[in-house]
């Protein structure tokens, strides 16, 4: 389990002033700013979950995923991780977590992949058993033999960040950190990638602390999603719950034979709805309806439609999760 209790985390440098006098000024000042970039923020994660934790550049994910993985320390707060302070214990919170890092790699540039993993077999002391079999296991996940004899200098983009992922897992961590693990792959990679997490998530209980600005990802692989902005946490809970919150519009498009029925039908009178809740566009033989799915069911909709003319297709879209989350920062909803 990971445990975040009341962690602040502050960050301290010179004042700055504006202009050449003001860079000269601040050559002698003494003046700091503190600058804090992650605010009082407390939460869990157990054994097995997979979280999408999310935010805009300077929302404090990066500062708080550095935290969990040892490499700075908290102003005020603890963070343990499976038992362990990672930042005092930084070597033992080594063993037991894999991180990924899409702009980084942790393989040797000049050697071939096979090597690299014997490398890190012995920096982990994986025993020749559990490396046998890991390997055999993140073969079959991630396609790793087809390309083991290249060096990593020239892998492509997709085959490196296979090959970083089955770097992480090696030592069968039981927590996961990926940053981006799918930025810049082609649609065939990165549901490769997609379906290894998934299947390494459910193989070994692993926990997943997923950070991406794809938010495919997050909808694809996460049961949970934290949204953090300005240093403090703003939502944590499940994908549906805040779908059933703050996704309540529904897009339903229907082909009609005879789109000039749809003014005549004035539906928005009939169901009693202001334009905030009801509204609706025509493009060519398409009409889009667009509504509060809390207020208005898509049967009702459909029926009232069909019994005024012929429906040739019908298409359903609930919104997204990137909707969701663009609205959120877009018009400062409090969700917390």
């Amino acid at each position: 389990m990971i445990k975040v209790s009341n962690v602040i985390k502050e960050f301290v440098s010179s004042k700055k002033y504006p202009g050449l006098k003001g860079a000269i000024e601040g050559l002698f000042s003494v003046e700091k700013e503190i600058t804090k970039a992650v605010n009082d923020i407390s939460f869990e994660i157990n054994d097995g979950e997979m979280v999408g934790y999310i935010g805009e550049n300077g929302a404090g994910k990066s500062t708080s995923i550095k935290m969990m993985t040892g490499i700075i320390e908290p102003t005020s707060g603890i963070i343990e991780v499976d038992g362990i302070i990672p930042y005092i214990k930084r070597r033992e919170n080594a063993k037991n977590i894999g991180v990924v890092f899409g702009q980084r790699t942790q393989l040797w540039w000049n050697l071939p992949l096979c090597e690299s993993f014997v490398i890190l077999k012995e920096i982990y002391n994986v025993s020749d058993k559990d490396y046998k079999d890991r390997m055999s296991f993140l073969n079959e996940t991630l396609g790793i033999e087809q390309f083991d004899r290249k060096s990593v200098r020239n892998l492509s983009l997709g085959q490196r960040m296979r090959a970083d992922l089955a770097a992480s897992l090696l030592h069968n961590p039981k927590t996961l950190f990926l940053d981006e693990p799918t930025i810049g792959l082609d649609v065939v990679v990165k549901d490769k990638i997609r379906k290894a997490i998934k299947e390494i998530n459910s193989n070994y209980n692993t926990k997943i602390i997923l950070t991406t600005h794809d938010l495919g990802d997050i909808e694809e692989i996460c049961n949970r999603i934290m949204i953090i902005d300005k240093g403090s946490i703003i939502y944590d809970g499940t994908i549906d719950d805040i779908k059933n919150k703050y996704g309540k519009k529904r897009h339903v498009s229907m082909d009609l034979k005879d789109i000039d029925i749809v003014n005549q039908l004035e539906l928005n009178k009939k169901y009693c709805l202001s334009k905030e809740v009801f509204d609706f566009f025509i493009e060519g033989k398409t009409v889009t309806y667009l509504f509060d799915k809390n207020k208005l069911n898509v049967s009702t909709l459909i029926s009232d439609v069909m019994s005024n003319t012929e429906i040739n297709d019908v298409r359903i879209k609930e919104t997204s999760i990137g909707e969701i989350v663009r609205q959120i920062y877009t018009n400062g909803i409090e969700v917390r």
